[in-house]
């Protein structure tokens, strides 16, 4: 498999890229939230990419993060969702919202994407909620090695961490986060969440 792809880009559109190594022009198929995290035409950047290969096609996926990518392993892995569906939740969702979204059960979330109706979206949840949750509660993402495991970054991932490190489960705690204010600091985050959780 081609992990990552470093190299200058030639050509940029809002569902594809084309990036130039070694003299080698590759063209991968991206979310638009990728296309708007690389760097200009004629800048050198870097894809972290999923080469697919079926009976009758060969396709290169590419990402901004590595969390991108193993987010889209992750909603391509669900019956039903394909690569075109994964990219489409990915132009509209962060990953770490992918991973609120499941683990709470807010399966709405993914019908914002184009070509996801209410009954693919209800099995991503089904499907998701106890991976991605417990990923979100030990801080691990969506990566399945042991290398990519950095401490929850972001303030809803830090708050969901801690609700679980006080008993409660993840899909609880997802589903309590999930319901505020995302630009809150970490500390009013797990307040709010908790008033949440102290009334079911």
């Amino acid at each position: 498999m081609i992990y990552c792809l470093t190299g200058k880009i030639l050509k940029k559109s809002i569902d594809s890229v084309v990036i130039s190594c070694g003299g080698v022009g590759y063209l991968a198929q991206i979310p638009a939230t990728t296309g708007e995290a690389l760097p200009a035409i004629g800048q050198e950047g870097t894809l972290y990419t999923i080469l697919n290969v079926t009976e009758n096609d060969v396709a290169l996926y590419g990402f901004a993060t590595t969390d991108q990518r193993d987010c889209f392993k992750l909603l391509t892995g669900v019956s039903g969702v394909g690569p075109k569906a994964g990219l489409a939740i990915l132009s509209v969702m962060t990953p770490e919202k992918v991973a609120l979204a499941a683990s709470s059960g807010d399966h709405k979330a993914f019908t914002k994407a184009s070509g996801v109706g209410p009954k693919l979206a209800q099995r991503i949840t089904l499907e998701l909620k106890d991976k991605v949750g417990k990923g979100l509660a030990e801080g691990t993402g969506f990566a399945s090695d042991a290398y990519a495991a950095p401490a929850p970054s972001s303030a809803p991932a830090q708050a969901v961490a801690a609700l679980v490190s006080l008993g409660y489960t993840p899909s609880d705690a997802a589903a309590a986060v999930a319901r505020v204010d995302e630009t809150l600091p970490v500390q009013d985050i797990i307040k709010v969440a908790l008033r949440g959780l102290s009334r079911v």
